[in-house]
């Protein structure tokens, strides 16, 4: 008589464990820190952000900064993870990544996907063509008739410029290195860029002239994204931005990586 009783109460018994199990762990946060590692996303080719140093194959640049300042207070290991912006919304949705970490701007079709923290960094957009070019020497000069445009696909750059030209072409390309080339090949007229990287290119080539246009072009801001309906891992991340702002760890990161100029300390 009492077996089917003391069977129904074992079971109940277990449900009521499992349903407190699943309220109080599960979460992204937990699995971070129970892992000892958070997985950050990075493009690895966005130089003083989250740059491989093609010399040393070490990785260097602000977000690389912050990424192990993260940890440090999450109290784990930061696990890189190779990524780029046409591959990041998939990365992220699919769990390949905890966060992605490599100045990603806050765009309203990225926001229809992720989730993003407060911004650290905020820049507009600029051109970079060449010293020798006959026509081009200022950015009135990009919007005529026989120009091409290069700009990276998956970047907000691509949007905006769609907007912006009305009489040049714009050509959309893989890569930044591919950005580079179709100039250098004269196929392209100049490509746009970020201040990030517009820094790389001034350093790097002699041959690179930059415009700037007269007004902040699409001053964009920069942050840091994840997969949404994680409320809990999302405060998490985002209180560490507000207290990098406010115990000078932020700003420490953007003058290591000469980007003091564009970041966002509000």
């Amino acid at each position: 008589m009492h077996r089917p009783l003391t069977f129904l109460a074992l079971l109940l018994s277990l449900l009521m464990a499992a349903s407190a199990g699943a309220q109080t762990s599960g979460g992204r946060l937990d699995k971070v820190r129970g892992s000892g590692e958070v997985r950050v996303c990075i493009w690895p080719d966005y130089y003083s952000i989250s740059y491989r140093n093609t010399r040393t194959g070490q990785l260097e640049g602000i977000d690389i900064d912050m990424a192990r300042e993260l940890a440090k207070d999450l109290g784990v290991k930061v696990q890189f993870v190779d990524s780029s912006f046409k591959t990041m919304i998939d990365d992220l949705l699919s769990d390949k990544c905890d966060v992605s970490m490599h100045a990603v701007a806050i765009t309203p079709a990225r926001q229809e996907k992720l989730v993003f923290t407060r911004p650290h960094l905020r820049s507009g957009i600029f051109a970079i063509t060449t010293k020798t070019h006959p026509t081009i020497r200022e950015w009135k000069d990009i919007d005529q008739d026989g120009v091409v445009v290069a700009a990276a696909s998956g970047t907000f750059m691509v949007d905006v410029m769609k907007g912006e030209l009305k009489k040049a072409t714009l050509l959309q390309v893989a890569t930044p290195e591919a950005r580079e080339q179709e100039v250098m090949s004269g196929r392209a007229d100049l490509f746009v860029t970020d201040y990030p990287f517009s820094r790389k290119m001034l350093a790097r080539h002699d041959w690179a002239k930059l415009l700037a246009p007269p007004v902040p072009l699409a001053p964009s801001p920069y942050a840091y994204a994840m997969a949404p309906g994680d409320a809990r891992w999302l405060e998490a991340v985002d209180s560490f931005v507000g207290r990098t702002k406010t115990d000078g760890r932020l700003l420490a990161a953007a003058k290591a990586n000469g980007l003091e100029a564009i970041a966002d300390l509000k």
